[in-house]
C-alpha cells in the first residue's frame, strides 16, 4: 500500500509540474517565433508574409519547369495574353517580350497586393526591383521568370510604372487545384523575406531600417537589399537596389549580412546613406 503523501511532497511535485508546464509553453513561443522569423514578411503589397507568399507561389527552378508561356507587353498598355491558365503546383517559364518603345514590368501578386505596391511607385517612380516574382524590361528586349504555383486560385500580374496601371495593363493567371485540369492552357500563353520590426532611431539620431544585404556592386555603386518597411519613404517590405551616398559604404558590409540602414529619396533617386551590419 502506498503511504500518504505529506502536504510538503504535494506542494513539491505541483510546483515541479507547474515549472515543467511553463518551461514548455515558453519553448513553444520561442519556437514559434523563430519560424515566423525565418519565414519573413512580403507581399506585392509587401508584407511578404508566409500567407500573402503562398497565396501567390514561389520562385521556380529551372529543373522543374513543365512549360513555357510567351507574354508580350506593349505601349497600347497591355499584356497579351492578359488570361493564362495554370495548374497548382506546376512550374511555369514565363519569357516577356517588350514590344513598346517605353520599359514596361511584369510583377506577379494579388490584386490587393499590386494596388498598394502601386501607389508606392507613383511616389518613387525610380525604384529598381529585385524580387523574385517581377521583371523590369527595357524596350525591345525580353527577360525570363520562373514561378511555381502552390496554390489554386487567382494570381494577378500588372505593369507598375506610374500610369501604366491605370491605363489598364494587368493580367491574371487562374490557378486550377491539382485535382482539376487547367482548362484552356495554351504555351502561348514572380515584401520575404525579411521580417523586420518597426524602423528605429540609431547612428546619432537617423531612423534606421532593417534589411538582408543580397547582392553588392562596387563599380556601380549599387546595393541590393531585401528590407522590412522603410518608414520615412512611406515603402513597405520588399527587394530593391539602393544607390549609395559614399562608395565606402559598400566596404561595411557583404552579401548575406543582416543590416540597419538609412535611406533617403534624393532627386528621385533611393540612396543608402549609412548602414551597418548587425552583430
Amino acid at each position: 500500500m502506498r503511504a500518504i503523501d505529506s502536504p510538503h511532497s504535494l506542494l513539491t511535485e505541483g510546483n515541479i509540474l507547474k515549472t515543467t508546464i511553463k518551461t514548455i509553453a515558453a519553448c513553444a513561443l520561442l519556437a514559434c517565433a523563430t519560424a515566423t522569423f525565418a519565414a519573413g514578411n512580403h507581399a506585392g503589397g509587401h508584407d511578404h508574409g508566409p500567407g500573402k507568399a503562398q497565396s501567390i507561389g514561389a520562385a521556380g527552378v529551372a529543373a522543374s519547369v513543365t512549360r513555357t508561356v510567351e507574354v508580350d507587353m506593349s505601349d497600347a498598355m497591355r499584356f497579351t495574353p492578359a488570361n493564362i491558365q495554370a495548374k497548382q503546383g506546376e512550374t511555369i517559364r514565363f519569357v516577356v517580350k517588350n514590344s513598346g518603345q517605353l520599359s514596361h514590368e511584369f510583377v506577379l501578386g494579388t490584386a490587393k497586393d499590386l494596388k498598394a505596391h502601386y501607389e508606392v511607385m507613383k511616389k518613387n517612380p525610380h525604384m529598381e526591383h529585385a524580387d523574385d516574382n517581377m521583371l523590369t524590361v527595357a524596350p525591345g528586349q525580353s527577360a525570363e521568370l520562373l514561378w511555381r504555383f502552390t496554390q489554386a486560385g487567382t494570381v494577378d500580374f500588372a505593369c507598375l510604372h506610374p500610369g501604366h496601371y491605370d491605363a489598364g495593363m494587368k493580367g491574371a493567371v487562374a490557378v486550377a487545384s491539382s485535382g482539376q485540369p487547367a482548362m484552356g492552357t495554351s504555351d502561348l500563353t514572380k515584401v520575404s523575406d525579411v521580417s523586420s520590426p518597426a524602423p528605429k532611431m540609431d547612428m546619432q539620431g537617423m531612423e534606421m531600417s532593417s534589411g538582408e544585404v543580397k547582392k553588392i556592386d562596387k563599380a556601380a555603386q549599387k546595393i541590393t537589399l531585401r528590407h522590412g518597411p522603410i518608414k520615412n519613404l512611406d515603402m513597405p517590405g520588399m527587394t530593391m537596389v539602393f544607390k549609395v551616398a559614399e562608395p565606402s559604404l559598400l566596404d561595411k558590409v557583404k552579401a548575406g549580412d543582416t543590416v540597419k540602414f538609412s535611406a533617403e529619396d534624393q532627386g528621385g533617386a533611393l540612396v543608402v546613406t549609412a548602414i551597418e551590419a548587425v552583430k
